[in-house]
Protein backbone atom coordinates (compact mmCIF):
# COMPACT_ATOMS: atom_id res chain seq x y z
CA UNK A 1 0.00 0.00 0.00
CA UNK A 2 2.83 2.28 0.28
CA UNK A 3 3.14 2.28 -3.30
CA UNK A 4 0.06 3.79 -4.36
CA UNK A 5 0.59 7.62 -3.33
CA UNK A 6 3.38 7.36 -5.39
CA UNK A 7 1.53 5.90 -8.21
CA UNK A 8 -1.62 8.45 -7.80
CA UNK A 9 0.46 11.45 -8.01
CA UNK A 10 1.87 10.67 -11.45
CA UNK A 11 -1.44 9.23 -12.84
CA UNK A 12 -2.70 12.70 -11.41
CA UNK A 13 -0.27 14.72 -13.18
CA UNK A 14 -0.82 12.87 -16.52
CA UNK A 15 -3.95 14.83 -16.49
CA UNK A 16 -2.49 17.53 -17.78
CA UNK A 17 -1.94 18.65 -21.35
CA UNK A 18 0.13 21.10 -22.63
CA UNK A 19 -0.45 23.22 -25.82
CA UNK A 20 -3.14 25.15 -27.09
CA UNK A 21 -6.82 23.32 -28.14
CA UNK A 22 -7.34 22.96 -31.71
CA UNK A 23 -11.02 25.15 -32.01
CA UNK A 24 -11.39 24.63 -35.61
CA UNK A 25 -10.40 26.69 -38.16
CA UNK A 26 -10.50 30.30 -38.42
CA UNK A 27 -12.92 32.30 -39.75
CA UNK A 28 -12.70 33.06 -43.47
CA UNK A 29 -15.17 35.24 -46.06
CA UNK A 30 -18.15 33.86 -46.40
CA UNK A 31 -20.75 35.39 -48.18
CA UNK A 32 -23.40 34.97 -50.58
CA UNK A 33 -22.89 34.24 -54.16
CA UNK A 34 -21.42 37.23 -55.79
CA UNK A 35 -20.75 38.26 -59.22
CA UNK A 36 -19.86 35.44 -60.84
CA UNK A 37 -22.75 33.57 -59.69
CA UNK A 38 -25.01 36.61 -60.65
CA UNK A 39 -23.73 36.72 -64.10
CA UNK A 40 -24.62 32.48 -64.43
CA UNK A 41 -27.81 32.87 -63.52
CA UNK A 42 -29.10 32.24 -66.55
CA UNK A 43 -26.75 29.41 -67.80
CA UNK A 44 -26.56 27.50 -63.57
CA UNK A 45 -29.82 27.16 -61.55
CA UNK A 46 -28.63 26.78 -57.58
CA UNK A 47 -30.29 23.29 -56.74
CA UNK A 48 -29.49 20.43 -53.99
CA UNK A 49 -25.76 19.93 -53.77
CA UNK A 50 -25.44 17.02 -55.84
CA UNK A 51 -23.28 13.92 -54.98
CA UNK A 52 -19.47 13.98 -53.94
CA UNK A 53 -18.84 11.26 -56.73
CA UNK A 54 -19.25 10.24 -59.96
CA UNK A 55 -20.17 13.77 -61.56
CA UNK A 56 -19.10 13.00 -65.01
CA UNK A 57 -21.85 10.58 -65.83
CA UNK A 58 -24.23 13.80 -66.09
CA UNK A 59 -22.38 14.05 -68.90
CA UNK A 60 -23.98 10.67 -70.41
CA UNK A 61 -21.26 9.60 -72.28
CA UNK A 62 -20.58 5.92 -71.57
CA UNK A 63 -16.97 5.87 -72.83
CA UNK A 64 -16.20 8.73 -70.64
CA UNK A 65 -17.57 6.80 -67.76
CA UNK A 66 -15.31 3.40 -68.17
CA UNK A 67 -12.11 5.66 -68.85
CA UNK A 68 -12.74 7.84 -65.48
CA UNK A 69 -13.40 4.11 -63.65
CA UNK A 70 -10.42 2.88 -65.16
CA UNK A 71 -8.47 5.76 -64.12
CA UNK A 72 -9.55 5.93 -60.76
CA UNK A 73 -8.30 1.96 -60.65
CA UNK A 74 -4.65 2.16 -62.13
CA UNK A 75 -2.92 5.86 -62.08
CA UNK A 76 -0.23 5.89 -60.56
CA UNK A 77 -1.25 9.00 -58.94
CA UNK A 78 -3.89 7.51 -57.25
CA UNK A 79 -1.64 4.61 -55.69
CA UNK A 80 0.82 7.31 -54.42
CA UNK A 81 -1.79 8.97 -53.01
CA UNK A 82 -3.44 5.43 -51.52
CA UNK A 83 -0.22 4.41 -50.23
CA UNK A 84 0.42 7.53 -48.38
CA UNK A 85 -2.74 7.51 -46.54
CA UNK A 86 -1.57 3.67 -45.43
CA UNK A 87 1.34 5.47 -44.44
CA UNK A 88 -0.50 7.94 -42.52
CA UNK A 89 -1.87 5.40 -41.16
CA UNK A 90 0.45 3.00 -39.73
CA UNK A 91 1.73 6.32 -37.78
CA UNK A 92 -1.47 6.49 -36.53
CA UNK A 93 -1.54 3.01 -34.79
CA UNK A 94 1.87 3.29 -33.83
CA UNK A 95 1.89 6.76 -31.70
CA UNK A 96 -1.51 5.12 -30.31
CA UNK A 97 0.53 2.14 -29.00
CA UNK A 98 3.42 4.31 -28.02
CA UNK A 99 1.11 5.30 -25.19
CA UNK A 100 0.99 2.09 -23.84
CA UNK A 101 3.42 -0.06 -21.88
CA UNK A 102 6.19 -2.34 -23.38
CA UNK A 103 6.79 -5.61 -22.36
CA UNK A 104 9.39 -7.83 -23.63
CA UNK A 105 10.55 -12.09 -22.89
CA UNK A 106 14.13 -13.02 -22.78
CA UNK A 107 16.13 -15.88 -22.42
CA UNK A 108 19.98 -15.93 -22.21
CA UNK A 109 22.75 -18.25 -21.33
CA UNK A 110 26.16 -17.11 -20.33
CA UNK A 111 28.99 -18.86 -20.47
CA UNK A 112 32.28 -17.30 -19.08
CA UNK A 113 36.02 -18.83 -18.68
CA UNK A 114 37.41 -16.52 -16.06
CA UNK A 115 41.65 -16.40 -15.79
CA UNK A 116 43.81 -18.32 -13.45
CA UNK A 117 43.23 -17.68 -9.75
CA UNK A 118 46.35 -17.84 -7.24
CA UNK A 119 45.21 -20.04 -4.39
CA UNK A 120 47.76 -18.88 -2.09
CA UNK A 121 46.09 -15.46 -1.88
CA UNK A 122 42.79 -16.69 -0.98
CA UNK A 123 42.82 -17.27 3.13
CA UNK A 124 39.89 -17.95 5.63
CA UNK A 125 39.64 -14.78 6.95
CA UNK A 126 41.32 -15.71 9.89
CA UNK A 127 44.33 -13.01 8.24
CA UNK A 128 46.98 -16.67 9.30
CA UNK A 129 47.37 -16.90 4.91
CA UNK A 130 46.41 -20.58 5.24
CA UNK A 131 44.17 -21.31 2.19
CA UNK A 132 40.61 -22.67 3.15
CA UNK A 133 39.54 -26.20 3.00
CA UNK A 134 37.06 -26.13 0.73
CA UNK A 135 35.33 -28.66 -2.21
CA UNK A 136 35.59 -25.51 -4.46
CA UNK A 137 39.17 -25.50 -4.71
CA UNK A 138 39.33 -29.48 -4.92
CA UNK A 139 41.00 -30.49 -8.63
CA UNK A 140 41.57 -26.56 -9.43
CA UNK A 141 45.38 -25.79 -9.28
CA UNK A 142 46.79 -22.18 -8.89
CA UNK A 143 46.77 -20.82 -12.70
CA UNK A 144 44.03 -22.98 -14.23
CA UNK A 145 41.33 -20.97 -15.94
CA UNK A 146 37.36 -21.11 -14.35
CA UNK A 147 34.59 -21.77 -16.42
CA UNK A 148 31.33 -19.99 -15.10
CA UNK A 149 27.39 -21.02 -16.92
CA UNK A 150 24.65 -18.73 -16.37
CA UNK A 151 20.88 -19.14 -17.29
CA UNK A 152 18.48 -16.34 -17.47
CA UNK A 153 14.45 -16.60 -18.42
CA UNK A 154 12.64 -13.28 -17.29
CA UNK A 155 10.07 -10.42 -18.80
CA UNK A 156 11.08 -6.28 -18.78
CA UNK A 157 8.53 -4.06 -19.06
CA UNK A 158 8.50 -0.01 -19.20
CA UNK A 159 6.22 2.62 -19.48
CA UNK A 160 6.35 6.65 -19.76
CA UNK A 161 3.92 8.27 -17.98
CA UNK A 162 2.31 10.96 -20.19
CA UNK A 163 2.44 13.43 -17.45
CA UNK A 164 1.95 16.67 -19.92
CA UNK A 165 0.08 15.18 -22.54
CA UNK A 166 3.16 15.17 -25.03
CA UNK A 167 2.03 11.23 -26.29
CA UNK A 168 -1.47 12.86 -26.12
CA UNK A 169 -0.66 15.74 -28.30
CA UNK A 170 1.49 13.20 -31.00
CA UNK A 171 -1.50 11.11 -31.52
CA UNK A 172 -3.84 13.81 -32.56
CA UNK A 173 -1.31 15.60 -34.74
CA UNK A 174 -0.77 11.60 -36.02
CA UNK A 175 -4.74 11.18 -36.20
CA UNK A 176 -4.79 15.07 -37.92
CA UNK A 177 -1.98 13.75 -40.83
CA UNK A 178 -4.09 10.84 -41.25
CA UNK A 179 -7.07 12.37 -42.42
CA UNK A 180 -5.32 14.68 -43.98
CA UNK A 181 -3.87 12.32 -46.51
CA UNK A 182 -7.41 10.90 -47.00
CA UNK A 183 -8.01 14.68 -48.37
CA UNK A 184 -5.18 14.58 -50.28
CA UNK A 185 -6.23 11.26 -51.82
CA UNK A 186 -9.58 12.70 -52.49
CA UNK A 187 -7.72 15.74 -53.95
CA UNK A 188 -5.95 13.65 -56.55
CA UNK A 189 -8.94 12.06 -57.57
CA UNK A 190 -10.52 15.47 -58.22
CA UNK A 191 -7.53 16.45 -60.34
CA UNK A 192 -7.33 13.07 -61.74
CA UNK A 193 -11.38 13.15 -63.14
CA UNK A 194 -11.02 16.26 -64.48
CA UNK A 195 -7.83 15.36 -66.47
CA UNK A 196 -9.67 12.43 -67.99
CA UNK A 197 -13.00 14.77 -68.72
CA UNK A 198 -10.66 17.35 -70.73
CA UNK A 199 -8.69 15.18 -72.62
CA UNK A 200 -11.35 13.34 -73.80
CA UNK A 201 -13.76 16.06 -74.77
CA UNK A 202 -11.02 17.65 -76.43
CA UNK A 203 -10.18 14.70 -78.09
CA UNK A 204 -13.97 14.52 -79.85
CA UNK A 205 -13.70 18.32 -80.16
CA UNK A 206 -10.30 17.74 -82.65
CA UNK A 207 -12.28 14.31 -84.57
CA UNK A 208 -14.88 16.20 -85.00
CA UNK A 209 -12.88 19.69 -86.60
CA UNK A 210 -10.68 17.01 -88.65
CA UNK A 211 -13.88 15.78 -90.33
CA UNK A 212 -15.12 19.02 -90.89
CA UNK A 213 -11.92 20.92 -92.33
CA UNK A 214 -11.82 17.60 -94.44
CA UNK A 215 -15.39 18.28 -95.42
CA UNK A 216 -14.70 22.06 -95.77
CA UNK A 217 -11.24 21.03 -98.45
CA UNK A 218 -13.43 18.57 -100.54
CA UNK A 219 -15.86 21.81 -101.57
CA UNK A 220 -12.93 24.27 -101.99
CA UNK A 221 -11.03 22.16 -104.41
CA UNK A 222 -14.25 21.37 -106.13
CA UNK A 223 -14.91 25.36 -106.42
CA UNK A 224 -11.41 25.82 -107.49
CA UNK A 225 -11.64 23.59 -110.06
CA UNK A 226 -15.08 25.28 -111.48
CA UNK A 227 -13.50 28.64 -111.31
CA UNK A 228 -9.83 27.05 -113.40
CA UNK A 229 -12.08 25.69 -115.70
CA UNK A 230 -13.91 29.35 -116.01
CA UNK A 231 -10.80 30.90 -116.01
CA UNK A 232 -9.65 28.99 -119.00
CA UNK A 233 -12.59 30.17 -120.84
CA UNK A 234 -11.55 33.60 -119.94
CA UNK A 235 -14.63 34.77 -117.66
CA UNK A 236 -12.47 34.85 -114.37
CA UNK A 237 -9.09 36.02 -114.05
CA UNK A 238 -5.70 34.41 -112.83
CA UNK A 239 -6.42 36.63 -109.24
CA UNK A 240 -9.77 34.51 -108.48
CA UNK A 241 -8.01 31.00 -109.03
CA UNK A 242 -5.18 32.22 -106.67
CA UNK A 243 -7.25 33.20 -104.11
CA UNK A 244 -9.54 30.01 -104.04
CA UNK A 245 -5.75 27.88 -104.16
CA UNK A 246 -4.35 29.77 -100.88
CA UNK A 247 -8.05 28.79 -99.48
CA UNK A 248 -7.29 24.95 -99.67
CA UNK A 249 -3.88 25.00 -98.88
CA UNK A 250 -4.58 26.86 -95.46
CA UNK A 251 -7.44 24.58 -94.91
CA UNK A 252 -5.15 21.40 -95.69
CA UNK A 253 -2.45 23.18 -93.70
CA UNK A 254 -5.05 23.27 -90.80
CA UNK A 255 -5.34 19.31 -90.65
CA UNK A 256 -1.42 18.32 -89.85
CA UNK A 257 -1.62 19.99 -86.59
CA UNK A 258 -5.51 18.90 -85.76
CA UNK A 259 -4.30 14.66 -86.41
CA UNK A 260 -1.44 15.72 -84.35
CA UNK A 261 -3.23 17.02 -81.73
CA UNK A 262 -6.13 13.79 -81.89
CA UNK A 263 -3.05 11.64 -81.37
CA UNK A 264 -1.49 13.51 -78.15
CA UNK A 265 -5.11 13.31 -76.75
CA UNK A 266 -5.55 9.29 -77.74
CA UNK A 267 -1.59 9.19 -75.54
CA UNK A 268 -2.55 11.39 -72.76
CA UNK A 269 -6.02 9.08 -71.75
CA UNK A 270 -3.93 5.77 -72.18
CA UNK A 271 -1.32 7.03 -69.66
CA UNK A 272 -4.15 8.51 -67.36
CA UNK A 273 -5.86 5.10 -67.31
CA UNK A 274 -2.47 3.78 -66.36
CA UNK A 275 -1.79 1.82 -70.15
CA UNK A 276 1.06 2.87 -71.98
CA UNK A 277 0.80 5.36 -74.94
CA UNK A 278 -1.51 4.07 -78.15
CA UNK A 279 -2.91 1.37 -75.51
CA UNK A 280 -6.68 3.11 -76.46
CA UNK A 281 -6.18 3.76 -80.36
CA UNK A 282 -8.30 1.10 -81.58
CA UNK A 283 -11.22 1.62 -78.85
CA UNK A 284 -11.59 5.91 -79.96
CA UNK A 285 -10.11 6.28 -82.87
CA UNK A 286 -13.71 6.55 -84.21
CA UNK A 287 -15.55 10.30 -84.24
CA UNK A 288 -18.07 9.73 -81.03
CA UNK A 289 -20.32 12.98 -80.13
CA UNK A 290 -18.86 15.86 -77.65
CA UNK A 291 -20.65 15.10 -74.39
CA UNK A 292 -23.01 17.34 -73.59
CA UNK A 293 -23.29 19.34 -70.03
CA UNK A 294 -26.81 18.98 -68.37
CA UNK A 295 -29.69 21.53 -68.58
CA UNK A 296 -28.95 22.46 -64.78
CA UNK A 297 -25.78 22.59 -62.74
CA UNK A 298 -26.44 22.22 -59.28
CA UNK A 299 -23.28 24.82 -57.65
CA UNK A 300 -24.67 25.22 -53.76
CA UNK A 301 -22.94 27.82 -51.97
CA UNK A 302 -19.72 28.70 -50.83
CA UNK A 303 -20.38 27.40 -47.38
CA UNK A 304 -21.22 23.98 -48.59
CA UNK A 305 -17.98 24.77 -51.03
CA UNK A 306 -15.55 25.29 -47.93
CA UNK A 307 -17.24 21.55 -46.47
CA UNK A 308 -16.30 19.70 -50.26
CA UNK A 309 -13.55 20.54 -51.57
CA UNK A 310 -10.78 18.44 -50.35
CA UNK A 311 -7.39 20.69 -50.93
CA UNK A 312 -9.55 22.94 -48.24
CA UNK A 313 -10.32 19.87 -46.27
CA UNK A 314 -6.27 18.70 -46.54
CA UNK A 315 -5.42 22.77 -45.34
CA UNK A 316 -7.52 22.14 -42.58
CA UNK A 317 -6.17 18.74 -41.41
CA UNK A 318 -2.90 19.82 -41.72
CA UNK A 319 -3.15 23.23 -39.20
CA UNK A 320 -5.15 20.64 -36.72
CA UNK A 321 -1.68 18.58 -36.73
CA UNK A 322 0.37 21.36 -36.59
CA UNK A 323 -1.75 23.28 -33.70
CA UNK A 324 -0.94 19.68 -32.06
CA UNK A 325 2.40 19.56 -32.58
CA UNK A 326 2.73 23.00 -30.49
CA UNK A 327 1.64 20.94 -27.76
CA UNK A 328 3.91 18.04 -27.86
CA UNK A 329 6.81 20.71 -28.42
CA UNK A 330 5.51 22.41 -25.22
CA UNK A 331 5.61 19.23 -23.07
CA UNK A 332 8.98 18.38 -23.41
CA UNK A 333 9.99 21.44 -21.90
CA UNK A 334 9.02 19.51 -18.71
CA UNK A 335 9.70 16.78 -16.66
CA UNK A 336 9.65 12.74 -17.97
CA UNK A 337 8.62 9.90 -16.54
CA UNK A 338 9.33 6.38 -16.86
CA UNK A 339 8.74 3.20 -14.91
CA UNK A 340 10.61 0.17 -15.78
CA UNK A 341 10.42 -3.16 -13.75
CA UNK A 342 12.07 -6.51 -14.21
CA UNK A 343 10.86 -10.37 -13.41
CA UNK A 344 13.47 -13.46 -13.94
CA UNK A 345 15.03 -16.41 -12.92
CA UNK A 346 18.03 -17.75 -13.12
CA UNK A 347 21.46 -19.33 -12.23
CA UNK A 348 24.44 -21.72 -12.57
CA UNK A 349 22.38 -24.21 -13.87
CA UNK A 350 19.28 -24.81 -16.61
CA UNK A 351 17.00 -25.61 -13.53
CA UNK A 352 17.31 -22.42 -11.94
CA UNK A 353 15.05 -21.06 -14.01
CA UNK A 354 12.57 -22.85 -13.05
CA UNK A 355 12.89 -22.61 -9.78
CA UNK A 356 11.01 -20.14 -7.21
CA UNK A 357 13.52 -19.25 -5.12
CA UNK A 358 15.89 -17.72 -8.16
CA UNK A 359 13.11 -15.23 -8.48
CA UNK A 360 14.73 -11.91 -9.42
CA UNK A 361 11.73 -8.49 -9.42
CA UNK A 362 13.35 -4.72 -10.15
CA UNK A 363 11.06 -2.13 -9.99
CA UNK A 364 12.44 1.51 -11.24
CA UNK A 365 10.97 5.15 -11.84
CA UNK A 366 12.99 7.15 -13.39
CA UNK A 367 12.66 10.81 -13.99
CA UNK A 368 14.43 12.96 -16.54
CA UNK A 369 14.23 16.69 -17.02
CA UNK A 370 16.57 18.82 -19.46
CA UNK A 371 16.85 21.47 -17.09
CA UNK A 372 19.49 23.48 -19.13
CA UNK A 373 19.01 23.39 -22.33
CA UNK A 374 20.59 26.87 -23.41
CA UNK A 375 16.86 27.84 -24.78
CA UNK A 376 16.74 24.80 -27.20
CA UNK A 377 13.31 23.67 -25.81
CA UNK A 378 11.93 27.58 -26.17
CA UNK A 379 13.50 27.69 -29.88
CA UNK A 380 11.71 23.89 -30.69
CA UNK A 381 8.37 25.89 -29.71
CA UNK A 382 8.32 28.75 -31.35
CA UNK A 383 9.50 26.41 -34.22
CA UNK A 384 6.06 25.10 -34.03
CA UNK A 385 3.90 28.27 -33.76
CA UNK A 386 5.82 29.17 -36.99
CA UNK A 387 4.93 26.14 -38.61
CA UNK A 388 1.40 26.06 -37.16
CA UNK A 389 1.05 30.11 -38.00
CA UNK A 390 2.29 29.05 -41.78
CA UNK A 391 -0.42 26.15 -41.37
CA UNK A 392 -3.04 28.78 -41.03
CA UNK A 393 -1.99 31.39 -43.74
CA UNK A 394 -1.95 28.09 -46.05
CA UNK A 395 -5.20 27.55 -45.09
CA UNK A 396 -6.61 30.95 -45.74
CA UNK A 397 -5.04 30.70 -48.97
CA UNK A 398 -7.04 27.64 -50.04
CA UNK A 399 -10.24 29.41 -48.79
CA UNK A 400 -10.02 32.41 -51.34
CA UNK A 401 -8.21 30.39 -54.19
CA UNK A 402 -11.30 27.77 -54.01
CA UNK A 403 -13.81 31.04 -53.82
CA UNK A 404 -12.25 32.90 -56.76
CA UNK A 405 -11.72 29.44 -58.37
CA UNK A 406 -15.72 29.15 -58.22
CA UNK A 407 -16.58 32.56 -58.77
CA UNK A 408 -14.14 32.29 -62.15
CA UNK A 409 -15.38 29.04 -63.13
CA UNK A 410 -19.18 29.98 -63.17
CA UNK A 411 -18.34 33.05 -64.99
CA UNK A 412 -16.86 31.33 -67.68
CA UNK A 413 -19.48 28.56 -68.08
CA UNK A 414 -22.23 31.36 -68.21
CA UNK A 415 -20.44 33.29 -70.82
CA UNK A 416 -19.86 30.78 -72.95
CA UNK A 417 -23.32 29.03 -72.89
CA UNK A 418 -24.55 32.33 -74.23
CA UNK A 419 -21.65 32.34 -76.76
CA UNK A 420 -22.99 28.90 -77.39
CA UNK A 421 -26.58 29.62 -77.85
CA UNK A 422 -25.73 32.74 -80.85
CA UNK A 423 -23.40 30.02 -82.68
CA UNK A 424 -26.52 27.62 -82.36
CA UNK A 425 -28.74 30.28 -84.38
CA UNK A 426 -25.70 31.15 -86.41
CA UNK A 427 -25.29 27.51 -87.40
CA UNK A 428 -29.24 27.83 -87.71
CA UNK A 429 -29.09 30.68 -90.30
CA UNK A 430 -26.45 28.77 -92.30
CA UNK A 431 -28.62 26.01 -92.71
CA UNK A 432 -30.84 27.94 -94.21
CA UNK A 433 -29.48 29.64 -95.95
CA UNK A 434 -27.70 26.49 -97.76
CA UNK A 435 -31.16 25.09 -98.20
CA UNK A 436 -32.18 27.95 -100.11
CA UNK A 437 -29.11 28.51 -102.33
CA UNK A 438 -29.89 24.75 -103.13
CA UNK A 439 -33.35 25.35 -104.37
CA UNK A 440 -31.69 28.02 -106.19
CA UNK A 441 -29.57 25.79 -107.84
CA UNK A 442 -31.78 23.16 -108.99
CA UNK A 443 -34.03 26.23 -110.17
CA UNK A 444 -31.08 27.02 -112.34
CA UNK A 445 -30.73 30.60 -110.87
CA UNK A 446 -27.43 30.15 -108.90
CA UNK A 447 -24.36 28.73 -109.84
CA UNK A 448 -22.44 25.29 -108.87
CA UNK A 449 -19.53 27.32 -107.18
CA UNK A 450 -22.30 29.62 -105.14
CA UNK A 451 -24.03 26.90 -104.20
CA UNK A 452 -20.63 25.04 -102.97
CA UNK A 453 -19.50 28.62 -100.95
CA UNK A 454 -22.55 28.98 -99.12
CA UNK A 455 -22.29 25.07 -98.12
CA UNK A 456 -18.75 26.23 -97.05
CA UNK A 457 -19.81 28.63 -94.82
CA UNK A 458 -22.16 26.63 -93.81
CA UNK A 459 -19.49 23.92 -92.90
CA UNK A 460 -17.19 26.70 -90.97
CA UNK A 461 -20.26 27.53 -88.74
CA UNK A 462 -20.28 23.95 -87.83
CA UNK A 463 -16.89 24.26 -87.29
CA UNK A 464 -17.23 27.15 -84.77
CA UNK A 465 -20.03 25.65 -82.62
CA UNK A 466 -18.25 22.83 -82.34
CA UNK A 467 -15.45 24.43 -80.90
CA UNK A 468 -17.79 26.19 -78.56
CA UNK A 469 -19.67 22.96 -77.65
CA UNK A 470 -16.58 21.34 -76.34
CA UNK A 471 -15.45 24.68 -74.66
CA UNK A 472 -18.77 24.42 -73.07
CA UNK A 473 -18.05 21.01 -71.82
CA UNK A 474 -14.74 22.10 -70.79
CA UNK A 475 -15.73 24.86 -68.71
CA UNK A 476 -18.29 22.04 -67.53
CA UNK A 477 -15.46 19.92 -65.84
CA UNK A 478 -13.70 22.67 -64.94
CA UNK A 479 -16.63 24.00 -62.85
CA UNK A 480 -17.27 20.87 -61.15
CA UNK A 481 -13.43 20.97 -60.31
CA UNK A 482 -13.62 23.92 -58.50
CA UNK A 483 -16.61 22.74 -56.92
CA UNK A 484 -14.65 19.32 -55.50
CA UNK A 485 -17.27 17.26 -56.24
CA UNK A 486 -14.94 14.57 -57.92
CA UNK A 487 -14.22 12.56 -55.04
CA UNK A 488 -15.02 9.43 -53.47
CA UNK A 489 -14.93 8.66 -49.61
CA UNK A 490 -12.63 6.10 -48.86
CA UNK A 491 -13.44 2.55 -48.20
CA UNK A 492 -12.18 2.23 -44.81
CA UNK A 493 -11.87 5.06 -42.68
CA UNK A 494 -8.94 5.72 -39.99
CA UNK A 495 -8.84 3.34 -37.49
Amino acid sequence: MRTLPLLVLPLSLAACTMGPDYAGPPVTPSRAPGAGFVRATNAVQAAAVPGVANWWTALRDPQLDALEQRALAANPSIAVAQARVRQARGALRLERANRLPSANASGSYLHAELPGIDLGSLTDGSGDGETPDAGAGEGIADGDSIGVDFFNLGFDASWEIDLFGRRRRTVEAARAAAEGAEANLADAQVQLTAEVAQAYVALRDRQARVALSQRSSEMQRRILGLTEERYARGTVSALDVERLRLQVENTDAELVPLNAEVASYLNALAVLVGEAPGALDDALKAPAPIPLVPAQVAVGDPASLLQRRPDIRAAERQLASRTARVGVAEAARFPSLNLQGMLGLGGTSIADVVDPDNLLTLASPMLQWNLLDFGRGRARVEQAEGERDEAEASYRQAVLGALRDAEDALARFGARRQTLVSLVRAKASADRASTLMQQRFRAGTATLIDTLDVERQRVAAEQQLSVATAGLTTDYVALQKSLGLGWSAPTAAAP
